[in-house]
């Protein structure tokens, strides 16, 4: 198994590092993991003026998962928009054709308190956003600012092919068949076109997937459903711009969005294994950051590219004995609790492994 470690800016490199001393047990183990580290981000820019240098891309392409960390910081915003440390995750996502992003949100039993909401709104909380990666308002065309000062525009062109909507809709289709058989597809059908043509595609679809019930719901409403009653979903399907707005919304759900993992695959199952949550610069280097979302990325890598469900469930299982030990970093632990710190949550989920 070859990985690729893409540790990325900020807290990338701190919470990366427990994640390899996982990947390192489980060597000695007997699994035959063969790593190989690469700059991508800001420090890729800061070493060869590009967030994405060719010989990283090819890294990437040539493993059969990337491990990645995180990218960005405030020093990079004043960068071309081609430079800016973003750009890496975006061509990552596109020259790999990482078009499938599946997102879950589970509440631990021992963080039901952790979540701004009541315990009784979020506890049992199993869900999974399937976003797809690649398409949409991101990545569509034309897009820019023209004009003089005083009367400038900005435009940018959310599109999606039939293909492009078709394959994560499948995709959306065989996760709910995994699941509860629940698939709810989210769009903006009654304001925009493109997502019109979302609905009709699902609803051409849902045939071929007899033993799933598909429910549509529009953004807005998903959205304030998410925070009214949230386990009444157990897939939700939709497009790049929806699913990243959503996904951030239900990682609060869980109490932090240090708690959130996720992956993106190809069609042939390759992925790219990332927490949801950003390079959090403001506490780089002080030894805090949450690493369980990097952990948990990690077991999703197991379980959809090598297919080693066992081996996932052993790095979950093992995150939930470092939780009911009591050990919270500073993001999940409780008002006047004393937090541990990024090597301490490690060296618990190490130790429970």
């Amino acid at each position: 198994m070859k990985i690729a470690l893409l540790p990325g800016d900020g807290i990338g490199p701190e919470i990366l590092r427990e994640a390899v001393r996982i990947l390192e047990a489980l060597r000695s183990d007997g699994l035959k993991i063969e790593t190989e580290e690469a700059p991508v981000g800001g420090a890729a820019y800061d070493a060869a003026g590009d967030p994405l240098p060719p010989s990283t891309l090819a890294l990437a392409k040539s493993a059969d998962a990337v491990l990645f960390g995180a990218v960005g910081g405030p020093r990079y915003d004043t960068l071309p928009r081609d430079k800016r440390p973003e750009k890496a995750i975006l061509g990552l996502r596109k020259e790999c054709d990482f078009f499938a992003n599946l997102r879950p949100a589970t509440v631990f039993p021992e963080l039901a308190d952790a979540s701004t909401l009541k315990p009784e709104v979020v506890s049992g909380l199993d869900i999974m956003i399937v976003r797809e990666l690649t398409g949409d308002i991101y990545f569509g065309q034309p897009r820019g600012i023209t004009g003089e000062k005083g009367s400038r525009v900005g435009f940018n062109t959310m599109h999606y092919t039939e293909p492009q909507i078709r394959r994560i809709l499948h995709v959306g289709f065989r996760t709910a068949r995994q699941r509860g058989r629940r698939l709810t597809s989210v769009d903006k059908m009654n304001v925009l076109e493109t997502t019109q043509l979302w609905r009709d595609i699902a609803e051409e679809i849902a045939p071929e997937y007899p033993d799933v019930e598909l429910t549509h719901i529009l953004v807005d409403n998903c959205a304030m459903q998410l925070v009214r009653n949230p386990r009444q979903f157990d897939v939700l399907v939709t497009g790049n711009m929806f699913g990243d707005i959503l996904s951030d919304e239900a990682s609060m759900l869980t109490g932090s969005i240090g708690m959130l993992p996720s992956a993106s695959l190809d069609a042939n199952g390759k992925g790219l294994y990332e927490p949801i949550h950003g390079s959090a610069p403001d506490i780089a280097g002080k030894g805090v950051a949450n690493p369980l979302a990097q952990i948990l990325s990690m077991a999703m890598m197991f379980r959809y590219t090598f297919g080693l469900a066992d081996v996932a469930g052993r790095v979950e299982g093992a995150v939930r004995k470092a939780l009911a030990s009591g050990l919270r970093t500073a993001d999940i632990a409780a008002k006047g609790a004393k937090p541990c710190t990024t090597a301490e949550m490690g060296t618990a989920v190490l130790k429970a492994l």
